[in-house]
């Protein structure tokens, strides 16, 4: 099992799951459905490549926040031909989060890299306007996905909370996972598809990175 690991870092970033119309508000960390469609932008996918969209959102997803950030709300007025409106849309500001995706196909993860290194479309973090700072790919790492997230190093100051969050793709199964409308089925603009993922949320107890140890990694996180 490896893990492909991100960084997404810039002054503003916004990651709506269910905005619509004048209010577009933003989750506080990076969706699965923003990432993917990252990725696809970098890989060139057509928005209504269902397949290449499955083939992502076959990778298990994480994020851990380094630097939670602030809420920025931008407001303006736009027109139409016959009337005016106040529309909001919220961002995060200069937040930093680490985020991971783990397969059994190292391959894979490989071409990932590769693509987000070379992107054929240019890559942002939730809207166009957010273009990510540099690094975003922090390469392939050996190991499980919440193994991986425990033991690199911060991206960002360590939280005042003594806490770190982590966001996860969770077993079905578990009482403490809830459902997240948060899997693309197809970008297209005709006609916008998403599925819904367990997700559950965990906290790190301590702020340093631990070394690697054998045991469970979950033994290391609190609910």
């Amino acid at each position: 099992m490896a893990t492909l690991l991100l960084r997404l870092a810039a002054p503003l970033q916004s990651w709506g799951l269910d905005s619509k119309f004048e209010t577009r508000k933003t989750d506080r960390e990076p969706t699965k459905s923003g990432v993917v469609g990252l990725l696809a932008a970098a890989l060139g996918l057509r928005r209504d490549d269902t397949e290449g969209l499955a083939r992502l959102n076959g990778l298990r997803f994480a994020v851990r926040a380094d630097r939670e950030g602030s809420l920025l709300v931008d407001f303006h007025t736009a027109k139409s031909r016959d009337t005016s409106y106040v529309t909001y849309r919220h961002y995060l500001q200069d937040a930093v989060f680490l985020a991971g995706l783990e397969s059994g196909d190292e391959a894979l993860l490989r071409e990932l890299e590769t693509a987000l290194r070379h992107p054929v479309y240019p890559l942002y973090l939730g809207r166009r306007s957010c273009p990510p700072t540099l690094p975003l790919c922090l390469g392939i790492r050996q190991g499980s996905l919440l193994d991986v997230l425990r033991t690199e190093p911060m991206q960002g100051r360590k939280p005042e909370t003594g806490k770190l969050r982590i966001v996860a793709d969770a077993d079905p199964a578990d009482p403490a996972a809830v459902p997240r409308q948060d899997l693309p089925v197809s970008f297209s603009p005709v006609h916008r598809q998403y599925g819904f993922r367990p997700v559950r949320e965990w906290r790190l107890d301590r702020p340093e990175m631990p070394e690697p140890t054998e045991h469970d990694p979950m033994a290391e996180l609190q609910n």
